[in-house]
């Protein structure tokens, strides 16, 4: 037959010889290439980018940092319908061929002939994995040879589960979105688990074109290409004609969602990734590393909304500057055509929103929001604005909205319960810093008002005069040079030629009165500066300027004068936080520290913080003593759950490692003389505004600089310590009556009413050689019994006074009075 068709013997020759001639090109391709292609089994060592995460105490999220979002995810988290969906979109036949599909292949020829374009990729699954983790993306014949070869490869050594785990975890779905679950928490803002079939098929209509087909910037098409693909997994039969209409008939949901944050502490996450950057370099925010701190998402919630309650309080009360833009209204009086989109270029500040004023009224006004919901402000929640002038000066009240804002009118409002209120972004600055003072551990941070406005971190890069909240650590040096709370000091005038400053220096009270001699405890709640002066010039300078440096401070920062008894050297909220741990722990250096544990992407801990905790005889006796196994006792300062941990290798059990104990730098009586004094300082002194927290164990300083500045207030409890600080970026008067009591105090108060509200008052342990005696207020000296001014005083009992002579000169003999002497 062949024999009489030469023409047919001539085609089956020329077959054979292509068929042939293919054969030698694959196989040459093959050898040449083969060699070069990178080991499978390197694709599984590949790390991810997967961004760092920052988390609280508690776990919870606080923030996120990376180029790429990225949370990889297990086969067996991938719903049913997502993989469905995913292969009717890319490749239907994945589970029944070996990596490259000839009929896909075919198919996607077809469509690009008919239609123009290709609906189902040409590309098998595998094949975009080997492009994706080893190859490039240009468009070459041998690219695509060495994804073809690669596919191949990948099929025969990895099983298909694997493979599209791989897939699911690389591909780009737009918006820095990389992989399914970060594309379903960017679109729809939770987990892929609950994602519903439309916006399953959504995202997996992504990978062939995440821009074209993005349901954000171009949602029709999006619309037509999630409703392609759920024809076709009705087509292969994954879905019925029921969940294909249902699904079908579904809008377009996606919205742009941000990370979900539980605790909103920019600051502090920036100061946790600079750190990570010292750590790890580069890889930082690209090895997917978790980093757990020290911050309490309650302390952290509570700082924040004091700090922002102070700073609205504070700028309310310097009066109103007027509204933040205008927005055109039409000749009608109404707003113009567009209003919403000019009031979305207005972000939210803090806890400000934007609005536009669309009505004034003689009773109020009504605005509209960015969402364009409209809000009604009365007059009533207006009345604090009175023209601004300056820092010390208002205008007249208003006496009508229509003196205040206008139609058009860009203002800031705060909701308040069931009401919103006229407000305005705050032109100082605060911040806000609490300790837990047995360690040192950052539990609360706030850098200023708002992080977007200002990255500028007030608690750990402004560097601003502490004033008199600096007092407490001359005090302390007096009293382990000798002195005693009921030490008589001269508050009186004095002129100073002090050879480390300028000019004559003649220093003043804040109020520019002077009291006369009075005890040292006296002084300290009433913030005299000439008392702290002369209390320092007879130390000498730099006896407490050594004494002061074990409290953290530079010395070489310190002034070497007399200022130094005033705070006029220049230090963080951080290091004024972390200097006064010592009074409220007992007396032990601690040092601020914010990370506990970093993770690998694999959960595995590569650091772990081993800080230093306070920790007295009593407490290291209680910690080294095994408790019996039904042990109660509770009353022990070193929790072993709160200790550093490590894992042995030869065994799975977890051991406590030994606690480092801090260095002791404050005798115990020293530091129990001191926080008794600044407990008065609460009690009588300038923050009796404090003692709406009905607590005992509370103490503290304010602290305001010259022209008032600064403003602060350091206080604490046994367990607490907080720092707050107000004052501007580029220093000027916070006005004439602002002090610390006014400004900072009540962002402290505001704090500690929550982080203390289920915290019982602690009694302070009375150290050994500590005794009470009954002294002359007006001397100082020890009172006779019987005196009817006298009252009672702390010293150590080798500094207890001398016993007062009575007026007719003759020292009072036991039995005088039917009173017995106090002494404890």
């Amino acid at each position: 037959m062949l024999k009489s068709h030469p023409i047919l013997r001539l085609l089956l020759w020329l077959f054979l010889l292509a068929s042939s001639g293919a054969v030698l090109v694959f196989a040459g391709t093959l050898l040449y290439l083969g060699p070069k292609l990178p080991p499978v089994e390197k694709i599984l060592e590949i790390q991810l980018q997967t961004p760092l995460r920052i988390y609280s105490s508690e776990g919870k999220l606080i923030a996120e940092f990376g180029e790429k979002k990225r949370t990889p995810i297990d086969y067996p988290q991938i719903p049913p319908h997502f993989i469905q969906a995913i292969l009717a979109a890319e490749d239907a036949r994945f589970f029944s061929h070996h990596g490259v599909d000839i009929k896909g292949l075919s198919r996607a020829a077809l469509e690009l002939i008919s239609t123009g374009e290709i609906q189902s990729g040409g590309s098998t699954i595998t094949m975009q994995v080997a492009k994706n983790y080893f190859l490039t993306s240009e468009k070459t014949f041998l690219r695509k040879f060495n994804e073809i070869l690669l596919a191949l490869e990948l099929e025969r050594q990895l099983p298909k589960e694997k493979i599209l785990e791989l897939y699911v975890n690389k591909i780009y779905l737009g918006h820095r979105a990389y992989g399914l679950h970060a594309a379903a928490q960017v679109y729809y803002g939770k987990p892929v688990a609950e994602l519903s079939l439309a916006q399953m098929a959504m995202i997996a209509g992504l990978p062939k074109a995440p821009s074209a087909f993005n349901p954000i910037t171009n949602p029709a098409r999006a619309l037509e290409r999630r409703n392609w693909i759920l024809a076709r997994m009705l087509e292969l039969g994954y879905i019925d004609q029921i969940a294909h209409d249902t699904a079908r008939a579904e809008p377009n949901t996606a919205e742009l969602f941000g990370i979900p944050v539980e605790v909103d502490a920019p600051y502090f996450a920036e100061m946790v990734r600079r750190d990570m950057v010292e750590r790890f370099g580069e890889k930082a925010d690209t090895d997917g590393y978790r980093v757990y701190t020290t911050l309490k998402a309650e302390n952290q919630m509570a700082a924040n909304r004091a700090l922002e309650a102070g700073l609205i309080a504070y700028d309310k009360r310097h009066g109103y500057r007027g509204a933040e833009g205008t927005i055109p209204i039409t000749e009608s009086g109404e707003l113009a055509e567009g209003w919403q989109d000019a009031l979305r270029t207005y972000r939210a500040v803090g806890p400000l929103q934007p609005a536009v004023v669309s009505v004034v009224k003689a009773d109020g006004i009504e605005a509209h929001l960015r969402s364009g919901d409209t809000i009604s402000i009365p007059f009533a929640a207006m009345q604090w604005t009175r023209p601004f002038i300056d820092n010390n000066n208002r205008g007249p009240a208003p006496q009508s909205p229509a003196a205040v804002v206008k139609p058009g009118d860009v203002i800031r409002v705060q909701a308040d319960q069931d009401q919103w209120l006229l407000s305005q972004v705050p032109a100082a600055q605060a911040a806000l810093v609490s300790l837990d003072a047995h360690n040192g551990a950052v539990v609360a941070l706030v850098g200023g008002f708002d992080f977007q406005n200002s990255k500028f971190n007030r608690v750990t890069q402004a560097g601003r005069q502490p004033g008199s909240s600096f007092k407490p650590f001359v005090y302390s040096a007096a009293l382990d040079h000798g002195m005693t709370p009921a030490t008589l000091i001269n508050d009186a005038p004095i002129v100073l030629e002090d050879a480390g400053m300028e000019n004559t220096w003649r220093p003043q009270n804040s109020e520019g009165k002077f009291l006369g001699p009075m005890r040292l405890r006296e002084a300290l709640y009433k913030s005299r500066n000439l008392v702290s002066i002369r209390i320092l010039r007879e130390m000498g300078v730099p006896f407490v300027v050594d004494y002061v440096s074990r409290f953290g401070f530079d010395p070489a920062r310190l002034p070497g004068n007399l200022s130094l008894a005033l705070g006029t050297a220049s230090f963080t909220p951080l290091e004024i936080a972390t200097g006064y741990t010592a009074f409220a722990n007992g007396g032990f250096k601690v040092d601020a520290w914010f990370i506990d544990r970093i993770e690998d992407m694999e959960g595995k801990e590569v650091f772990k913080a081993d800080p230093l905790v306070a920790c007295d005889a009593l407490c290291r006796s209680q910690a080294e003593t095994p408790e019996p196994a039904d042990s109660t006792d509770a009353d022990t300062d070193i929790d072993a759950e709160s200790l550093p941990t490590e894992t042995t290798a030869e065994a799975s059990e977890t051991v406590v490692k030994a606690p480092r104990y801090a260095e002791q730098i404050l005798d115990g009586r020293t530091q129990f003389l001191i926080v008794n004094m600044l407990q008065d300082v609460v009690r009588r002194g300038t923050a009796t505004r404090a003692r709406e927290l009905n607590r005992t164990d509370l103490a503290g300083k304010t602290g305001t600089t010259n022209d008032q500045k600064d403003a602060w207030f350091s206080g604490f409890n046994p367990d607490i310590v907080a720092t707050v600080w107000v004052g501007f970026d580029q220093p000027q008067s916070l006005g004439r009556s602002e002090y610390g009591s006014t400004a900072a105090l009540p962002i402290w108060i505001d704090y500690m009413r929550v982080v203390l509200k289920d915290r019982p008052a602690t009694s302070p342990r009375i150290p050994d050689g500590i005794v009470t005696v009954r002294i002359d207020p007006e001397t100082g000296k020890r009172a006779p019994p019987g005196h009817p001014d006298g009252i009672f005083e702390y010293f150590r009992e080798e500094t207890v006074p001398e016993l007062e002579v009575a007026a007719d000169g003759r020292v009072p003999q036991p039995g005088d009075e039917a009173e017995p002497e106090q002494l404890f």
